[in-house]
């Protein structure tokens, strides 16, 4: 009753009292000595791999941050390559423990067709977040608007770019809606144009106001001389005549520049005797006899 099993590699007699038990264990204990050097062996391979992809990952971050590659390009990479070494060195060890890696791997692919197909949205922020760091619109610590949020860039990770609000908030973007929209970076360059608008009253001297204007801009040590700053009447409004006050300055100088000039042209303006006028509305009554 055991014929059968001969196509199993035990040839087994007919006869129980003929079973050669020494034979079987001795078969039995080779299959598992067998067994146990692959799985040892796939092990070693498997150990023995990540602790030299942890190396080639750590060398290569080194090569980069030596030639002043950008550290968010740094981390991406890093993270990229070591997945990848890490599915071959299981391929490897799975190979070692004599399974077909063929079919293997085709299974990986049905699976990841599955997977990809349930997840479009990650992939997407996925392809959005290597367009961002091989293109690189902006780098960590840039001050950026986009998606709608402005703030200061923290990280970009594989699927999102992490921004902190002037206010300390933490948010977190996909970066499928960055790189959908419009990125302003205003970083990227290192000066920048102040832009201000200036009213006076309809009765002050313009070319004095504009005379006191310059002075106050040039005196400020932030401003750059060059450009020049732009200082001109631009329009005639319903309740004042408004100066345009363009200085340049430094990136890093915009806001503390902005600030001190607003003060300093108001109490400049006040010792004059320049007025700042109210919005203002001429009212009209007319007086209708009654019947």
């Amino acid at each position: 009753m055991f014929g059968q099993d001969e196509q199993q590699g035990l040839a087994l007699p007919e006869n129980l009292a003929d079973v050669d038990v020494g034979g079987l264990l001795t078969q039995a204990q080779e299959l598992g000595i067998d067994l146990g050097i692959k799985i040892a062996g796939a092990l070693a391979i498997f150990i023995i791999g990540r602790m030299i992809a942890r190396m080639v990952v750590g060398g290569i971050r080194k090569a980069m941050g030596r030639v002043g590659v950008d550290e968010t390009l740094q981390s991406f990479l890093g993270n990229i390559l070591s997945v990848l070494l890490t599915l071959v060195i299981l391929l490897a060890a799975i190979s070692f423990m004599g399974v077909p890696t063929a079919s293997f791997v085709a299974v990986l692919g049905a699976a990841g067709l599955a997977v990809g197909l349930a997840l479009q949205g990650s992939l997407a922020n996925f392809a959005s977040g290597v367009l961002i760091v091989f293109f690189r619109p902006y780098e960590k610590g840039d001050y950026v608007e986009a998606a709608g949020v402005a703030g200061s860039v923290d990280a970009v990770t594989i699927f999102n770019t992490i921004l902190i609000t002037p206010d300390n908030r933490r948010v977190v973007v996909p970066n499928a809606n960055i790189t959908a929209d419009a990125i302003t970076n205003y970083s990227a360059n290192d000066t920048r144009r102040l832009d201000m608008v200036i009213g006076v009253g309809y009765g002050d001297d313009l070319k004095k106001t504009k005379a006191v204007l310059t002075e106050v801009v040039t005196a400020n040590e932030n401003v750059l001389p060059e450009p020049a700053p732009t200082i001109e009447v631009s329009n005639l409004g319903a309740s004042s005549v408004d100066f345009v006050v363009r200085p340049w300055v430094k990136t890093s100088d915009y806001w503390p520049t902005h600030f001190a000039l607003t003060l300093a042209i108001k109490e400049r303006l006040d010792a004059e005797g320049i007025s700042i006028p109210y919005p203002q509305q001429d009212v009209h009554l007319h007086q209708v006899a009654a019947d």
